[in-house]
């Protein structure tokens, strides 16, 4: 089975291939597909952003795509930064400015969660959704190298995602997760 993936996130397109290959699914990058565009996600909700990005490049291409939204909702900031995850501060200021925000909350205040909602688009046009959430702390400083964006101040237990090893994040991440659903979806139609 060969399915786009809606991004030009080269870290994103690592771990999607790195967790549906082994179930025989082949993930292309938009830009392998030919769909040279950048979707402005404006919608309401993570699903909404999926949708626009997912039917945008399949209406291009035609063929099976999946496209996800996913972002950091932080408890002691209402949900913040949620949908504008990506767009929080200029791109190398986001974690400063998180943490800058909790400076003063406490260690029992800090929860949050990462979600991520998975639009599929199938041949037909039809569109599936798949969320999962993993739930963790904000921590008081980075640590680690792996992972992007704010995995190195996202507490999972007692290691940041970032202090996690490809195979440990993709067995427990909020992708994984709404990658699982989806996997699941794939075995039941066949």
């Amino acid at each position: 089975m060969k399915i786009i993936l809606a991004t030009n996130n080269k870290n994103k397109l690592r771990e999607v291939r790195e967790i549906l290959s082994p179930a025989g699914i082949n993930v292309i990058s938009q830009s392998e597909a030919g769909a040279d565009i950048e979707v402005e996600e404006n919608g309401k909700t993570f699903a909404e952003n999926a949708y626009l990005k997912a039917k945008a490049v399949f209406e291009l291409t035609g063929l099976p795509v999946i496209a996800d939204d996913s972002g950091l909702e932080v408890d002691a900031l209402d949900g913040a930064p949620g949908i504008f995850s990506a767009r929080y501060a200029p791109e190398g200021q986001r974690k400063k400015r998180l943490l800058k925000e909790l400076k003063n909350i406490p260690d029992d205040k800090r929860g949050a969660n990462f979600t991520c909602c998975i639009c599929y688009i199938d041949g037909s046009g039809k569109d599936h959704y798949f969320t999962g959430k993993v739930f963790g702390k904000i921590g008081y400083e980075n640590r680690g190298t792996n992972g992007f964006g704010y995995d190195p101040i996202f507490m999972y237990g007692e290691k940041s995602f970032a202090e996690l090893s490809a195979d440990e994040k993709n067995t427990v991440s909020h992708r994984a997760e709404a990658i699982r659903l989806m996997k699941d979806f794939f075995a039941d139609q066949s």
